[in-house]
C-alpha cells in the first residue's frame, strides 16, 4: 500500500528548480525517505528525467558508508555529472 504524501511532494515539485538546497527534515521513520527515494523519483522519472540524470544516495546504507566524509561524497557525486544533463542530488 503506497502511502500519498501528496501535500510534500507538491512542495517538492513546486521549488525544484528555484536552486535552493532543500532540507527534509522529521523524526524517525516518518517517511523522508519513501518521499524521496520513491515518490519525488518517480515524479522526475514520469517527467521525462532520465534515472541515471538521478543522484540518489543514502547516508544510512552500509555501501555508503565512505561517503559521510564530505570530501568523498564531493568526489562521488562529481564523477556522475557531465556538462550536458541537468541533475537531481538528493542526499538523505
Amino acid at each position: 500500500m503506497d502511502i500519498e504524501r501528496t501535500i510534500y511532494l507538491n512542495k517538492l515539485i513546486e521549488r525544484k528548480e528555484n536552486g535552493l538546497v532543500k532540507v527534509i527534515t522529521g523524526m524517525r521513520r516518518c517517511g523522508k525517505s519513501y518521499l524521496l527515494f520513491k515518490l519525488f523519483y518517480d515524479y522526475l522519472l514520469s517527467i521525462g528525467v532520465k534515472s541515471e540524470s538521478i543522484i540518489r544516495i543514502s547516508l544510512e546504507d552500509e555501501l555508503c558508508e565512505g561517503l559521510q566524509d564530505r570530501k568523498q561524497l564531493s568526489l562521488y557525486i562529481s564523477k556522475r555529472i557531465n556538462d550536458t544533463n541537468q541533475y537531481g542530488i538528493y542526499n538523505l
